[in-house]
């Protein structure tokens, strides 16, 4: 299983989740409880339950590098480009835009 917090402006907004079913996006119950919360994506409105995809949720798909971006990050850090996952958690701590993608130590 892999995990992954996702941030709405410096702020958790929910967690991704990549497990032998597929992937699950939730937002945090604090997000949606929290004074005028915003979805992260219009693909991805507000609500307390979770998303579920057997393939990466478009709008976090989006979020990885192509091209030549792509092609160093996976040279230079070694990543499987088939690591929808992995490539997310390692590229996107620090997107352009509003969200951001921050891995979670998992056991």
């Amino acid at each position: 299983m892999k995990k992954a917090e996702i941030q709405y402006q410096n702020r958790t907004a929910g967690w991704l989740i990549q497990d032998e079913d597929g992937y699950h996006f939730m937002y945090d119950v604090a997000y949606l409880a929290s004074e005028n919360p915003k979805a992260i994506s219009v693909t991805l409105p507000l609500k307390a339950t979770a998303y579920t995809s057997k393939t990466m949720i478009p709008f976090f798909d989006g979020l990885i590098p192509e091209g030549w971006l792509l092609n160093l990050a996976e040279r230079n850090w070694k990543l499987d480009p088939r690591d929808r996952m992995g490539l997310l958690m390692s590229c996107c701590r620090d997107c352009i835009g509003a969200v951001s993608v921050h891995p979670v130590i998992t056991e």
